[in-house]
């Protein structure tokens, strides 16, 4: 899935959605390089993920990364709540095409493995 596929999933998904206006207007005046480099920052993330995806997923590792993905989604897209954290951990892991694509870009695993940290942060 391309990009630009994944912002139009996104509009239909969540295009009525504070979140989706908020991450619109941070986009807006973004170059292509400038969402390039989040883009790639992002992807960063998930390779960090694989890097330590032996280790469980409630260690003090993992959960400085789920606490640092939310923070880095929260200021460059749009407030990544709790609620919003929990339901992208989901989708991340959910075994469909944006799974796949993490694991291609960084490693087999690394999808579904910050899936289960960012479930397990909401466990304690």
């Amino acid at each position: 899935m391309k990009e630009s596929d994944y912002e139009k999933q996104a509009k239909e998904l969540w295009g009525d959605t504070s979140a989706f206006r908020e991450y619109e207007e941070k986009a807006k005046n973004r170059t292509h390089q400038e969402s390039r480099k989040i883009g790639d920052e992002l992807v960063a993330y998930f390779g960090r993920f694989a890097e330590i995806k032996d280790l469980p997923p409630d260690s003090d590792e993992a959960q400085k990364l789920v606490s640092g993905l939310q923070d880095y989604l929260t200021e460059h897209f749009y407030t990544c709540t709790d609620e919003i954290l929990a339901s992208l951990g989901e989708f991340y892991g959910s075994g469909g095409e944006i799974t796949k694509n993490i694991n291609e870009a960084v490693g087999d695993g690394a999808a579904e493995y910050a899936a289960e940290a960012i479930k397990e942060r909401f466990k304690k």
